[in-house]
């Protein structure tokens, strides 16, 4: 059972795949918060490469033996899986001026909807700023080299994945 002092974040994405930005975030929003919660959305509009069961399964594979990070997912609002989670703070990443738009509507629309539940914004590191899930893949796609993008462990689901 959860202390109730402990505190909570969400970190919701798509983690299509995981990359070595997200876990730049996780690491120093771990800094800040007791428990974090790894949440992969099931977003019926979006393609991605790998199903919510396989990506569940590389982050379990990423964060093993990382203390108080939990691997979930959800689908509908964000901010209802947050309250159902008991949540203090959604992590939100940010990589460049041009996320900060996207993110500040969406934190203001995720305070008007619970004002209990805050966003956090954390900067990724400057030598992940040009770093995306949709980079990662295209470069496998094509068989290039994606060593420092992700962990090793994604590199192995995505060269399976592409059948190499």
């Amino acid at each position: 059972m959860a202390d109730k002092n402990q505190k909570i974040a969400i970190y919701p994405g798509s983690f299509d795949p995981v990359t070595n930005g997200h876990l730049d975030i996780l690491e120093r929003a771990l800094k800040i918060f007791d428990r974090i919660i790894l949440a992969v959305g099931d977003n019926p509009g979006k393609k991605p490469l790998f199903t919510v069961g396989e990506r569940l399964g590389i982050l379990r594979a990423v964060c093993k033996g990382m203390k108080n990070v939990e691997i979930d997912s959800f689908s509908g609002l964000m901010i209802e899986y947050a309250k159902q989670r008991n949540a203090d703070a959604i992590i939100r990443g940010l990589r460049a001026v041009s996320d900060f738009d996207y993110e500040f509507q969406l934190a203001l629309m995720n305070r008007n909807l619970d004002c209990d539940i805050e966003t956090v914004f954390i900067m990724t590191a400057e030598k992940y700023v040009y770093l995306n899930s949709g980079i990662v893949k295209e470069i496998s796609r094509y068989n290039g080299n994606v060593k420092g993008l992700v962990p090793k462990e994604v590199d192995s689901f995505l060269m399976k994945k592409f059948g190499r």
